[in-house]
């Protein structure tokens, strides 16, 4: 049986795969001097009409470390909500690395709101205080919900008016993006630098830091490569990103998560015991399962504990989730619930 415990248990899609051997061919010039570097930041500029600047790192904590790095003093202070990832599921990296504290807000959906952003600046101006400098949002956020772009819009606005810089994690963005049926552009509205993922929707590995204020990358290079992101043969990340830009299978990866997810929700949602805890909005489901069903669910198909005191469970589905593993562990599921 499929895994439903993250995107990240998938494989590779074949596209990605064949990219990689195509770029495997004689040799280049290492740290991105090479043709696959230089056509795949092309393919951003080209996805979100801008100038934008590209750095390709190994993975999503390093794109984070690096993209909020850029924008911080050793004073200042990071704006998130507490499920945030940077502030759960990290192990602090972007404290240690970046030296600066995270100011986390609740938020039962996952969503940071402008009051948030306004809270956070209580102690503005007093040398005592850390100083909020960037609002961080998740999209979509860790409990699979997706800001509606008024929601981002406002957020936005609110740090923009306090001289606050915004930076998106986008590890999820393609389901984002295909979620809410508008262009990318649209949903990186206000954003100053974007963490992009591509490993949870189908590539090897890697992610990318993209730039919309170029003021902020002007040492981002030095950035990546003290973070130990600077990968050498960067053709093998690079060329992952130009499989995925080129057609849309960034989206069209996204897409069917997203409507696997869809399905899993209809096929549980009447299940005994069973609660919905959170909209079904990308290629999460989250829901409230009794103990003893889960653990006699995990022995069969391995999924993870969101939150223990509640019996919180996460279900992710992958771009290469089919309707037949999903409707294959409603039954897992319906079989040990009459249990």
């Amino acid at each position: 049986m499929r895994s439903f415990a993250s995107d990240n248990a998938s494989g590779v899609h074949p596209k990605v795969l064949e990219a990689i051997a195509a770029a495997n061919s004689d040799h280049a010039l290492a740290y991105g001097a090479d043709p696959w570097t230089e056509r795949a930041v092309e393919r951003f500029r080209e996805l979100f009409g801008a100038p934008v600047e590209v750095l390709f790192v190994w993975g999503g904590t390093g794109a984070n470390v690096v993209a909020l790095q850029t924008a911080l003093r050793p004073w200042s202070a990071i704006v998130s909500t507490d499920v945030a990832h940077i502030n759960t599921d990290e192990c602090g990296a972007v404290e240690r690395f970046t030296g600066c504290k995270i100011l986390d807000f609740p938020a039962p959906a996952g969503k940071l709101l402008p009051d948030h952003v306004v809270a956070a600046l209580a102690g503005r101006g007093d040398e005592h205080h850390v100083q909020a400098s960037v609002v961080s949002v998740t999209q979509c956020t860790e409990l699979g919900t997706v800001y509606r772009l008024d929601e981002l819009a406002e957020v936005a606005a609110t740090a923009r008016t306090h001289g606050l810089r915004v930076h998106m994690d986008g590890a999820r963005i393609a389901n984002a993006v295909t979620s809410l049926g508008v262009d990318a552009r649209e949903v990186v509205a206000g954003v100053d630098v974007l963490s992009f993922g591509g490993t949870k929707n189908g590539m090897m590995y890697g992610e990318a830091v993209v730039f919309f204020d170029l003021g902020l990358a002007e040492h981002a290079a030095f950035v990546r490569k003290q973070a130990t992101q600077l990968p050498s043969k960067m053709r093998f990340v690079a060329a992952q990103f130009e499989a995925m830009l080129s057609d849309g299978l960034w989206l069209e990866n996204a897409r069917h998560a997203n409507a696997m997810a869809r399905r899993l929700h209809e096929q549980v949602a009447d299940l005994p015991g069973v609660e919905i805890v959170h909209d079904v909005e990308a290629n999460a489901v989250f829901a409230k399962v009794p103990p003893d069903v889960v653990r006699a669910a995990q022995k069969e198909s391995f999924f993870w504990v969101f939150d223990e005191p509640s019996s919180t469970v996460r279900w992710m589905c992958s771009y290469d989730t089919t309707e037949t593993d999903v409707d294959a562990f409603a039954e897992l599921l319906r079989k040990v619930s009459e249990r």
